[in-house]
């Protein structure tokens, strides 16, 4: 098992939800840790500039763009451990924006691989998706599963995995495929059905919109994946691996929304808004994932419940300052 007290490890798209999270599990863990977060002229930082002074001096910031492959070289330099999260997430925005996937998470990834190979990264960990698999053929879904590209994004997630492996079978660099499940928490996007039936019902509204209701998901709390991160990292027995992080439990759009309704407004009601709704084809129809690798592996399995996961989401959101960052009367991509 490698030690984390003091490893030098960079996180790229570190201002990002899971990032934001596995940047604080890794100071708790006694890292050191260098963030990479997207460059922009407003100098935010994303979610680090919630952190607090004390996590703040601990931390070093790097801001720059995961397209640019000299600027990901010199981030990755003098660092021990990568752990590689930055990419676009939003599926339907990926209807409207392919060219920006390619190039961010395919691209993107390529850049991290090769600056990894040209500093002796010790382990990268490259993030994928359990969208990678499409609607499950079979279930529980282990990594032997086949891929779907059943959206632009999910198949920049597949590219971007089989490059990953390329990387590992060609070079000998030592990498690991690390496959979240939908993950859900407090700070994530209101493009995900969560946070938007939350901050939908905390805005008063008794009619939430919702796209398609009836897909299955496996749902992990936010603290549980960053968990796998560091048990990843962790272990000795995961280089050229793909390995799920997945409760091994499945709940439907809609059943999960109820359970929001009653918990904070049980006079509200879903209302199927078409805009929300993804072409058929593309849509997701059932995700339940088999999680036996990443317990042998790295003894690593869930900890908190839907039901506590829940709470702690919507208590976060309770918090005014936390609300205020969303705007619950219109459509995220």
């Amino acid at each position: 098992m490698t030690d984390l007290s003091h490893a030098r490890c960079l996180v790229t798209g570190a201002d990002g939800f899971i990032g934001s999270h596995l940047v604080e599990a890794l100071l708790a863990a006694g890292a050191r840790v260098r963030a990479f977060v997207c460059y922009n002229s407003f100098n935010s930082r994303g979610w680090i500039d919630t952190f607090t002074e004390e996590q703040l001096r601990r931390l070093e910031v790097v801001g720059g763009d995961i397209r640019d492959p000299r600027q990901v070289e010199n981030a990755l330099r003098g660092c021990e451990h990568v752990l590689h999260l930055a990419a676009l997430v939003g599926i339907p925005f990926s209807y409207h924006a392919p060219d920006a996937y390619v190039e961010t998470n395919i691209r993107g990834t390529l850049n991290v691989l090769q600056a990894a190979r040209a500093t002796g990264t010790r382990k990268l960990i490259v993030t994928s998706s359990s969208e990678v698999y499409g609607t499950a053929r079979r279930v529980p879904i282990d990594e032997t599963h086949p891929c779907q590209g059943q959206s632009p994004y999910s198949a920049t997630k597949i590219a971007a995995d089989r490059l990953a492996e390329s990387f590992h079978r060609s070079f000998g660099l030592p990498v690991v495929i690390l496959r979240p499940f939908n993950t859900y928490g407090p700070r994530q996007s209101a493009r995900a059905f969560i946070p938007t039936v939350i901050t939908q019902l905390l805005s008063g509204r008794e009619e939430i919109r919702l796209g398609n209701t009836t897909p299955t998901r496996d749902l992990n709390f936010v603290a549980d994946t960053a968990a796998g991160f560091l048990a990843a990292l962790a272990s000795d027995r995961t280089v050229g691996e793909e390995i799920n992080l997945a409760s091994g439990e499945e709940h439907s759009v809609g059943e999960v929304a109820q359970q929001l309704i009653a918990r904070i407004n049980p006079r509200a009601r879903v209302v199927c808004d078409p805009e929300r709704v993804r072409p058929a084809s593309s849509e997701v129809e059932r995700l339940l994932g088999c999680n036996r690798k990443a317990r042998a592996l790295m003894g690593w399995q869930p900890a908190h419940s839907l039901a506590e996961g829940l709470d702690r989401t919507i208590a976060w959101f309770r918090r005014p300052e936390n609300l205020a960052r969303y705007r619950a009367d219109s459509y995220h991509l």
